[in-house]
């Protein structure tokens, strides 16, 4: 049997997690100089109440590698192998430290650096888990994500800069310049790397509804199998189902998944970001 893991920067639900049979091993928030569990013993809520009130913004800290040979040897006492999805080796040493802890199990665990943040790394899980579950070998499942992963499309709008900008996380905000702060700008993922794409300006709403149109009306090179509405807390549910209604009426996904953002990514992009996240063909 292959067990399918990840860290919990994929931002997958409960539910998800469970239908698929992934396992999750969380990354640390580190808040006020104590390491906490993200989703564990910190909540998004959590940081975001603390940043609000005035505190220091927290910062993330990667899997360690006894986390990773700990948990590891727990998944393989049941399975025969595991094949584990860690966040963009730009953006933690998550896959660098898993492959070090790989090393101690003689080829049985099978590191997947996504090249991604958030569900497209979700998408990925996904993936390896169905394939998993249909009889595919580490090594056919390995080879598909490894093509599927040069095909995510991910982004996401941000409602604040002002997480961006307090942890230096995207460096090309920089360049924005203070004067652009009443701009909402869109985030991309590009070769494993955050970037600045578009910016939109006025209602939030509105500025939703027009990413969501930039990003899906006539293109015809969009997966429609499966998409992501994957968005922090401080999206209200008018928001969501405007987002929800333009990705219907712009393409015929077959399934279209919505979950919230967990610790590691809210820290970053703060309260109001929302992201679409797919395959293109």
């Amino acid at each position: 049997m292959i067990k399918v893991t990840a860290d919990s920067t994929c931002d997958l639900s409960k539910e998800l997690t469970e239908k698929y049979n992934i396992g999750i091993i969380p990354l640390y928030v580190v808040l006020d100089g104590v390491a906490r569990l993200d989703g564990i013993e910190i909540t998004p809520a959590d940081l975001f109440n603390h940043v609000e009130g005035g505190g220091e913004l927290g910062s993330t800290a990667a899997v360690s590698v006894a986390d990773y040979i700990d948990y590891f040897t727990k998944c393989l006492k049941d399975a025969d192998e595991v094949i584990h999805f860690t966040i963009s080796s730009d953006m933690s040493a998550c896959y660098q430290n898993c492959v070090l802890a790989a090393e101690e199990f003689g080829g049985r665990v099978h590191p997947v650096d996504s090249r991604n943040l958030s569900t497209g790394i979700g998408l990925l899980v996904l993936e390896a888990a169905e394939m998993a579950a249909a009889g595919k070998t580490s090594e056919e499942i390995c080879a598909a994500v490894e093509e599927k992963k040069s095909r995510l499309n991910v982004s996401f709008v941000i409602n604040t800069l002002k997480y961006l900008h307090k942890g230096g996380r995207c460096s090309t905000i920089a360049a924005l310049g203070a004067n652009l702060l009443s701009l909402r700008p869109c985030i991309e993922v590009k070769e494993g790397k955050m970037g600045v794409g578009k910016k939109y300006r006025g209602d939030y709403k509105k500025c939703l509804v027009n990413y969501i149109k930039d990003k899906l009306s006539g293109k015809d090179d969009v997966e429609t199998g499966r998409i992501f509405i994957t968005h922090s807390e401080g999206i209200t549910e008018e928001e969501f189902e405007a987002v929800k209604a333009q990705v219907e009426a712009l393409q015929p996904f077959a399934e279209i998944l919505r979950t919230t953002a967990g610790c590691t990514i809210s820290n970053h992009c703060g309260p109001g970001t929302l992201g679409i996240l797919y395959f293109n063909k």
